[in-house]
């Protein structure tokens, strides 16, 4: 077995769509609509899903917003350059609410963003920098 995607519920499909493709530098991988259903499935990744595990966009038509819950958490990324990222994405119009520095109780170097919708993307420092 292997984890092909996460799924998440967006409000409005062309603004997350640009945040994960020109925030985050993810690849729009492909895309469909289903009138009969009333909803759009939109993929999104680093690499093809052959061999990557990707995120799921769907645009349920009539839903403009969601509730997140209290059970979600986040998605995370690895970077080689936590501080860099993130001042590329403030640069892009991406929300950095949580700067880089060490986690609560450990030493790995973590930052949060949020995307359009409120969900929570941690960077997690992969390198020396930092």
């Amino acid at each position: 077995m292997r984890m092909l995607h996460t799924m998440l519920r967006v409000g409005d499909l062309e603004r997350s769509l640009s945040f994960y493709t020109e925030v985050l530098g993810m690849q729009l991988l492909r895309r469909k609509d289903y009138p009969s259903g009333r909803f759009t499935l939109a993929f999104v990744g680093y690499g093809d899903e052959a061999d990557n595990t990707v995120l799921e966009l769907t645009h349920n038509w009539d839903t403009s917003q969601y509730d997140l819950g209290s059970g979600y958490g986040h998605i995370a990324l690895g970077v080689d350059d936590i501080q860099a990222v993130c001042d590329a994405i403030r640069v892009k119009g991406g929300k950095v609410v949580r700067e880089p520095g060490p986690m609560k109780h450990g030493t790995t170097v973590i930052a949060f963003v949020e995307d359009p919708d409120g969900y929570k993307v941690e960077l997690i420092q992969l390198s020396s920098h930092g």
